[in-house]
């Protein structure tokens, strides 16, 4: 009997994580809408109030109709922002805003690497974007995302800059340089990657290549297949291919 409790307990719980794990990120996504839409909500009822003062009163008392009408209104805005930006006019005045924060020390800072990440993430160059590194040491890899490459001035070695996000949370990682030679490339799109990441590996492609590291033209163009590496011996020495 407790056998069969303990069971399905844990059957119970398993099924209900990714409920709760959902819904909370709903909440807190539209919990932030609705925070940014009340001081809208809020000062459209004195102008309400003149003509319909129940209508008012309910904007007001009713959590549930002010928390929908402000949501309604940030997403109208936020589509609105999108439109505006698409036009010379908007363009115009975003490149003002801008000229504008990057006055500011700290705050051209913050939005110019957030800015410059999220176009990263937007732009569809021909570069291997999902790769599995050697992280937090060589005998774990962690997938990350293929930002930027670069050249030591000195050794002229190929590098790549590989931003590896946290679970759940892909907002907040790790920014690592790595030799293109140590990439290992993944036949991952970017939405599976992330989903992979979100997750924390419960969702996952059903494929990954462990040992086969990217050549660094296929890195920098996306085009040649990826070389592998030499086979080891039992002594761990690599074995010549002649």
């Amino acid at each position: 009997m407790l056998r069969h409790f303990n069971r399905y307990l844990l059957t119970g719980i398993i099924t209900i994580i990714p409920i709760l794990v959902t819904v909370f990120v709903f909440e807190f996504f539209l919990r932030q809408l609705s925070n940014f839409g009340k001081p809208t909500v809020r000062a459209m009822t004195l102008s309400v109030r003149e003509f319909s003062p129940d209508l008012a009163r309910w904007m007001l008392e009713v959590p549930w109709l002010q928390s929908l009408l402000a949501i309604l209104f940030t997403i109208a805005a936020i589509y609105l922002l999108g439109w505006g930006t698409s036009i010379v006019i908007g363009r115009r005045l975003l490149t003002l805003l801008e000229a504008l924060v990057e006055r500011i020390p700290l705050v051209t800072k913050v939005y110019g690497s957030t800015k410059q990440l999220v176009q990263s993430f937007q732009r569809r160059p021909d570069l291997q974007r999902v790769v599995l590194i050697e992280f937090p040491h060589k005998e774990m890899k962690a997938v990350g995302f293929v930002t930027e490459t670069m050249r030591d001035e000195e050794s002229g070695v190929e590098l790549a800059a590989v931003y590896v996000p946290t679970t759940p949370n892909p907002t907040s990682g790790y920014l690592e340089i790595v030799p293109k030679e140590r990439l290992i490339s993944l036949d991952w799109s970017v939405d599976e990657a992330m989903t992979f990441i979100i997750s924390g590996g419960t969702v996952s492609p059903g494929r990954i290549r462990w040992g086969v590291v990217a050549s660094a033209d296929e890195v920098g163009t996306g085009s040649k297949t990826a070389t592998e590496e030499p086979p080891r011996s039992a002594t761990g020495a690599a074995t010549d291919r002649d």
